[in-house]
């Protein structure tokens, strides 16, 4: 008669992971995030310009609406804020033109307003792009509203 040995010693002798397996996976998960991490990130940061360009489409609707109310765009003293507060000289405001408070850039900045502008007869809306600074490159690049990308 054949003697069986008891499920419980085979089990135990393949019980848990080698050195060697851990440290195949370890390796393929660091190549994984060395090839595939530099990608995402540039993807974020493309996401970022979009978010600015969407903003400043937005500013330009509820501008329009401004216009539409009162005749003319907010003064660059003025500022955006004209879109959510009723300056006080504006008689025909029916605002808040935006649903909520004014947002910063997709890098915590301000958006820069300039009524008259200097490209035509809108405002200028400026997001300075990661480094807050006028010009640059990359994702310092300026993001303006008289100019579709």
């Amino acid at each position: 008669m054949i003697k069986k040995e008891p499920i419980n010693r085979r089990r135990r002798g393949q019980a848990g992971v080698t050195l060697i397996e851990m440290l195949v996976v370890v390796t393929i998960i660091a190549l994984f995030a060395a090839v595939v991490g530099p990608r995402l990130l540039g993807r974020a940061d493309e996401a970022k310009k979009v978010a600015a360009r969407q903003q400043i489409s937005q500013f330009q609707n509820a501008l329009g609406m401004y216009k539409l109310d009162t005749g003319t765009f907010p003064t660059s003293e003025q500022s955006l804020r004209a879109l959510r507060e009723k300056p006080g000289n504006i008689n025909q405001w029916n605002g808040p033109y935006l649903q909520t408070d004014l947002p910063t850039d997709p890098w915590g900045n301000q958006f820069v307003y300039k009524f008259p502008g200097d490209h035509g007869d809108e405002p200028d809306i400026v997001c300075y792009g990661a480094d807050g600074q006028p010009g640059g490159t990359g994702m310092n690049d300026d993001i303006v509203s008289w100019k579709t990308k």
